[in-house]
Protein backbone atom coordinates (compact mmCIF):
# COMPACT_ATOMS: atom_id res chain seq x y z
CA UNK A 1 0.00 0.00 0.00
CA UNK A 2 2.53 1.98 0.73
CA UNK A 3 4.71 1.10 -2.95
CA UNK A 4 4.61 4.71 -4.39
CA UNK A 5 8.43 3.61 -5.82
CA UNK A 6 9.17 4.06 -9.48
CA UNK A 7 11.81 1.84 -10.70
CA UNK A 8 14.38 3.72 -12.79
CA UNK A 9 17.76 4.53 -14.15
CA UNK A 10 17.39 8.34 -14.44
CA UNK A 11 20.11 10.66 -12.63
CA UNK A 12 17.89 11.67 -9.62
CA UNK A 13 17.15 7.67 -9.05
CA UNK A 14 20.87 7.50 -8.82
CA UNK A 15 21.72 9.71 -6.14
CA UNK A 16 21.54 8.23 -2.78
CA UNK A 17 18.54 8.45 -1.01
CA UNK A 18 20.21 10.12 2.06
CA UNK A 19 21.05 13.15 -0.28
CA UNK A 20 17.12 13.52 -1.25
CA UNK A 21 16.34 13.44 2.12
CA UNK A 22 18.51 16.20 2.71
CA UNK A 23 17.97 18.11 -0.30
CA UNK A 24 14.11 18.20 0.77
CA UNK A 25 14.68 19.14 4.18
CA UNK A 26 17.06 22.06 2.74
CA UNK A 27 14.51 22.73 0.54
CA UNK A 28 11.86 23.07 2.89
CA UNK A 29 13.80 25.30 5.14
CA UNK A 30 14.84 27.65 2.15
CA UNK A 31 11.18 28.04 1.00
CA UNK A 32 10.31 29.11 4.63
CA UNK A 33 12.65 31.90 4.30
CA UNK A 34 11.52 33.12 0.72
CA UNK A 35 8.82 35.41 0.66
CA UNK A 36 9.04 36.73 -2.94
CA UNK A 37 6.43 35.81 -5.11
CA UNK A 38 7.63 35.89 -7.68
CA UNK A 39 10.68 33.62 -6.46
CA UNK A 40 8.46 31.23 -5.00
CA UNK A 41 7.17 30.70 -8.60
CA UNK A 42 10.81 30.36 -9.70
CA UNK A 43 11.38 27.58 -7.41
CA UNK A 44 7.89 25.96 -8.57
CA UNK A 45 9.04 26.18 -11.64
CA UNK A 46 12.50 24.75 -10.75
CA UNK A 47 10.59 21.78 -8.74
CA UNK A 48 8.22 20.88 -11.87
CA UNK A 49 11.73 20.94 -14.04
CA UNK A 50 12.77 17.80 -11.78
CA UNK A 51 10.36 15.09 -12.59
CA UNK A 52 11.39 15.10 -16.39
CA UNK A 53 14.93 14.77 -15.14
CA UNK A 54 13.93 11.76 -13.07
CA UNK A 55 12.15 10.56 -15.92
CA UNK A 56 8.71 11.30 -14.30
CA UNK A 57 6.07 13.19 -16.58
CA UNK A 58 4.14 16.42 -15.55
CA UNK A 59 0.95 14.29 -15.50
CA UNK A 60 2.57 12.80 -12.39
CA UNK A 61 3.49 15.81 -10.54
CA UNK A 62 0.00 17.04 -11.35
CA UNK A 63 -1.23 13.73 -9.85
CA UNK A 64 0.42 14.38 -6.92
CA UNK A 65 -0.80 18.14 -6.55
CA UNK A 66 -4.33 17.33 -7.46
CA UNK A 67 -5.78 15.66 -4.34
CA UNK A 68 -4.35 18.65 -2.55
CA UNK A 69 -6.26 21.32 -4.35
CA UNK A 70 -8.95 21.44 -2.02
CA UNK A 71 -6.28 21.89 1.01
CA UNK A 72 -4.75 24.06 -1.25
CA UNK A 73 -7.49 25.77 -1.87
CA UNK A 74 -8.91 26.62 2.00
CA UNK A 75 -5.33 27.53 3.17
CA UNK A 76 -4.84 29.90 0.28
CA UNK A 77 -8.77 31.56 0.80
CA UNK A 78 -7.79 31.75 4.76
CA UNK A 79 -4.58 33.97 4.67
CA UNK A 80 -6.16 35.94 2.00
CA UNK A 81 -8.73 37.04 4.62
CA UNK A 82 -6.17 37.50 7.26
CA UNK A 83 -3.43 38.54 5.49
CA UNK A 84 -3.73 39.52 2.08
CA UNK A 85 -3.41 38.09 -1.30
CA UNK A 86 0.25 38.67 -1.78
CA UNK A 87 1.04 36.26 1.39
CA UNK A 88 -1.90 33.43 0.55
CA UNK A 89 -0.39 33.14 -2.71
CA UNK A 90 3.36 32.70 -1.31
CA UNK A 91 1.42 29.86 0.94
CA UNK A 92 0.15 27.87 -1.21
CA UNK A 93 3.15 28.22 -4.08
CA UNK A 94 5.58 27.18 -0.82
CA UNK A 95 3.35 24.36 -0.32
CA UNK A 96 2.92 23.58 -3.42
CA UNK A 97 6.42 23.17 -4.46
CA UNK A 98 7.42 21.35 -0.91
CA UNK A 99 4.98 18.61 -2.00
CA UNK A 100 6.09 18.49 -5.50
CA UNK A 101 9.93 17.99 -4.05
CA UNK A 102 8.78 15.33 -1.64
CA UNK A 103 6.59 13.58 -4.56
CA UNK A 104 10.28 12.92 -6.42
CA UNK A 105 12.21 11.63 -3.28
CA UNK A 106 9.19 8.92 -2.05
CA UNK A 107 8.84 7.82 -6.52
CA UNK A 108 12.53 7.75 -7.04
CA UNK A 109 14.09 6.20 -4.05
CA UNK A 110 12.63 2.76 -2.21
CA UNK A 111 11.49 2.48 1.12
CA UNK A 112 14.32 0.98 2.37
CA UNK A 113 16.71 2.92 0.97
CA UNK A 114 15.18 5.95 3.07
CA UNK A 115 14.99 3.56 5.95
CA UNK A 116 18.52 3.24 5.49
CA UNK A 117 19.55 6.12 5.14
CA UNK A 118 17.74 7.92 7.84
CA UNK A 119 18.95 5.46 10.32
CA UNK A 120 22.57 6.12 9.16
CA UNK A 121 22.15 9.53 9.50
CA UNK A 122 20.68 9.24 13.26
CA UNK A 123 23.11 6.72 14.22
CA UNK A 124 25.45 8.94 16.72
CA UNK A 125 21.78 9.58 18.74
CA UNK A 126 21.65 5.28 19.23
CA UNK A 127 24.33 5.93 21.14
CA UNK A 128 22.34 8.17 23.89
CA UNK A 129 19.98 5.68 23.79
CA UNK A 130 17.65 6.80 21.08
CA UNK A 131 15.56 4.42 18.80
CA UNK A 132 16.64 5.32 15.80
CA UNK A 133 14.80 1.99 13.82
CA UNK A 134 11.39 3.43 15.06
CA UNK A 135 12.28 7.06 14.38
CA UNK A 136 14.03 6.26 10.53
CA UNK A 137 10.38 4.16 10.33
CA UNK A 138 7.94 7.20 11.23
CA UNK A 139 9.89 9.44 9.00
CA UNK A 140 10.06 7.12 6.07
CA UNK A 141 6.35 6.73 6.28
CA UNK A 142 5.54 10.51 6.44
CA UNK A 143 7.43 10.65 3.17
CA UNK A 144 5.09 7.49 1.67
CA UNK A 145 2.01 9.47 3.21
CA UNK A 146 2.56 12.01 0.35
CA UNK A 147 1.71 10.05 -2.17
CA UNK A 148 -0.69 7.71 -0.64
CA UNK A 149 -2.73 10.64 0.06
CA UNK A 150 -2.51 11.53 -2.99
CA UNK A 151 -4.00 8.62 -4.71
CA UNK A 152 -6.82 8.65 -2.13
CA UNK A 153 -7.73 11.90 -3.23
CA UNK A 154 -8.12 11.39 -6.81
CA UNK A 155 -9.91 8.24 -5.48
CA UNK A 156 -12.50 10.39 -3.90
CA UNK A 157 -12.29 13.14 -6.18
CA UNK A 158 -13.71 10.94 -9.23
CA UNK A 159 -16.08 9.35 -6.53
CA UNK A 160 -17.77 12.48 -6.00
CA UNK A 161 -17.54 14.23 -9.76
CA UNK A 162 -19.69 10.87 -10.35
CA UNK A 163 -22.39 11.37 -8.10
CA UNK A 164 -22.16 15.80 -8.99
CA UNK A 165 -20.42 16.58 -5.71
CA UNK A 166 -17.02 17.27 -6.98
CA UNK A 167 -17.33 21.26 -6.44
CA UNK A 168 -18.44 20.39 -2.98
CA UNK A 169 -15.14 21.13 -0.47
CA UNK A 170 -16.85 19.09 2.68
CA UNK A 171 -17.96 16.14 0.13
CA UNK A 172 -13.98 16.24 -0.86
CA UNK A 173 -12.59 16.99 2.41
CA UNK A 174 -14.53 14.61 4.59
CA UNK A 175 -13.94 10.98 2.86
CA UNK A 176 -10.23 12.22 2.50
CA UNK A 177 -9.95 12.78 6.14
CA UNK A 178 -11.89 9.87 7.12
CA UNK A 179 -9.69 7.63 4.81
CA UNK A 180 -6.68 9.04 5.41
CA UNK A 181 -7.19 8.28 9.25
CA UNK A 182 -8.62 4.42 8.61
CA UNK A 183 -5.08 4.04 6.22
CA UNK A 184 -3.25 5.24 9.69
CA UNK A 185 -4.87 3.00 11.54
CA UNK A 186 -4.01 0.20 9.42
CA UNK A 187 -0.91 0.65 8.84
CA UNK A 188 -0.10 1.03 13.17
CA UNK A 189 -2.10 -2.08 13.59
CA UNK A 190 0.43 -3.86 10.32
CA UNK A 191 3.03 -2.62 12.15
CA UNK A 192 1.87 -4.01 15.80
CA UNK A 193 1.09 -7.20 14.52
CA UNK A 194 4.78 -7.54 12.96
CA UNK A 195 6.40 -6.93 16.70
CA UNK A 196 7.93 -3.78 14.93
CA UNK A 197 10.55 -2.42 18.12
CA UNK A 198 9.57 -4.41 20.40
CA UNK A 199 12.64 -6.59 22.41
CA UNK A 200 12.41 -10.14 23.01
CA UNK A 201 13.86 -11.49 26.30
CA UNK A 202 14.50 -15.18 27.38
CA UNK A 203 13.24 -16.35 30.57
CA UNK A 204 10.08 -14.72 31.93
CA UNK A 205 8.56 -11.53 31.65
CA UNK A 206 9.87 -8.99 34.63
CA UNK A 207 7.63 -5.94 33.81
CA UNK A 208 4.95 -6.83 36.22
Amino acid sequence: MIAAYRPGTSIVHRLPAGAKIVGLAMAGTFLFFVANVASLVVCLLAVLALYPLAGLSLRDALATLRPLFVILVILVLAHAWLNGWEVASGSGLRLAALVLFAGIVTLTSSASAMMGAIETGLSPLGRLGVDVEKISLALSLALRFIPMIAAVGAEVREAQRARGLDTSLVALAVPLIVRTLKMGEEIADAIDARGFGTTRKDGPDRST
